[in-house]
């Protein structure tokens, strides 16, 4: 027996477990990482600008790395200028952070409710929650799949908004045929371990608004301003550097943006694995009545980070319970943000978004990873099979 942690929840490992989420690393990531550990550069180094550039080729827009998606959603509230008194509206089929990062800042959440069919914010159920005090509409690409971030646009410029798009599962993906990072004003991205690609721990902000990007990559860097031209003072010598609004040390090093570098080159093959195992999926559960299988928009095309599964007349937690047992290790995301004792204990109470509280209460995720085998692919299918027979 072997204790491990996944996503800072302690488990037993378990000879021939099924994992849900996994890492997929080779030797040129081996490579690439001991290549740094012996070169003068550990934390902000060449790596950093080369991963960089290499981001911008997937999502389309400048960028800058971070230390965490947590910490790329703060720097984007940062860079719009978040306040208190400031209120954003958001889906609570997310990662808390998508939350978290807002109310460090004083704003107030507003949730909206989901597409049953996506997972996604609803558009239609938006616009209802627009008051003089809303900033910001934060969108989430649920599984991989982008929010209907047109419709979402007109919302944000009929009432002067900002829109983020919190896409944590999604780099890769594409919308009406352009890539998630060219959608929002600022897009905020993941690289976990589960992730479509990993830095170990990291993330990113991408836009293309330079006013916006370099006012969310400065809070990121402690703050610090550097360029003589911007300087309040007079300069004491070369030295001199100035911090004109606080930030915070978000940066990722050189040894994990080396590691980003080797794993962003194979992002179109973990992609089509990741279709793949989609499609796998779809052609061999079709038809089982008790199952609700995930949609997709013809407009989009996700690089899924999550299958999720919807079990109909009550029998989620049982079916959980039966794949645990079977070594088949699947998740629920998410809970409901507003679930958290931190929201119920402020005032949010349950029911406020009916489809996503039942979207909860039916979803599975099945593992969806590039170290996923057929033959657990096989066994997956299998137990499900015999489960509703």
């Amino acid at each position: 027996m072997i204790l491990f942690v996944h996503d800072r929840h302690y488990f037993i490992w378990r000879p021939f477990l099924i994992q849900y989420g996994r890492q997929s690393l080779n030797r040129s990531d081996y490579r690439a990482i001991r290549k740094v550990l012996k070169s003068n550069w550990l934390t902000i180094g060449p790596k950093v600008e080369e991963l960089e550039l290499e981001i911008s080729k997937v999502c389309g827009s400048e960028n800058f790395v971070v230390s965490s998606g947590t910490a790329a959603l703060h720097c984007a509230y940062a860079a719009i200028g978040l306040a208190p008194g400031d209120e954003i509206i958001t889906s609570p089929m997310t990662f808390i952070a998508t939350q978290s990062t807002a109310l460090h800042f004083g704003a107030t959440i507003r949730f909206g409710d989901i597409d049953s069919r996506t997972g996604n914010l609803n558009p239609a159920l938006v616009e209802e929650l627009i008051n003089q005090n809303t900033k910001a509409i934060t969108a989430v690409d649920y599984a991989g799949h982008p929010a209907d971030m047109d419709s979402l646009r007109k919302i944000c410029n009929k009432y002067k908004l900002f829109l983020i798009e919190d896409a944590a599962h999604s780099i890769g993906s594409t919308y009406k045929n352009r890539p998630v990072g060219t959608l929002a004003d600022l897009t905020t991205f993941s690289f976990f371990p589960t992730k479509n690609f990993t830095t170990g721990e990291g993330g990113a902000v991408a836009s293309k608004d330079k006013v916006l990007l370099d006012a969310a990559k400065k809070f990121g860097r402690q703050g610090l301003v550097r360029d003589p031209k911007y300087f309040l003072y007079e300069p004491d010598g070369r030295w001199h550097q100035e911090v004109h609004k606080i930030g915070l040390n978000y940066r990722l090093p050189d040894i994990l943006c080396a590691l980003g570098v080797s794993q962003i080159k194979r992002i179109q093959k973990f992609k089509d694995i990741r279709r793949n195992i989609f499609d796998y999926y779809n052609l061999n559960l079709t038809g089982i009545d008790d199952l609700q299988l995930p949609s997709k928009e013809d407009f989009v095309d996700p690089m899924w980070h999550l299958y999720p599964i919807r079990i109909k007349n009550g029998r989620r937690n049982e079916f959980f319970e039966y794949l645990w047992n079977l070594n088949i290790f699947v998740q629920v995301n998410y809970v409901p943000a507003y679930f958290h004792p931190i929201f119920l204990e402020n005032g949010y109470q349950k029911g406020l978004c009916p489809e996503a509280e039942k979207f909860y209460s039916e979803v599975i995720s099945f593992p969806i990873h590039p170290k996923i085998t057929k033959k657990d692919l096989r066994k997956i299918v299998s137990a499900t099979k015999s489960f509703f027979r």
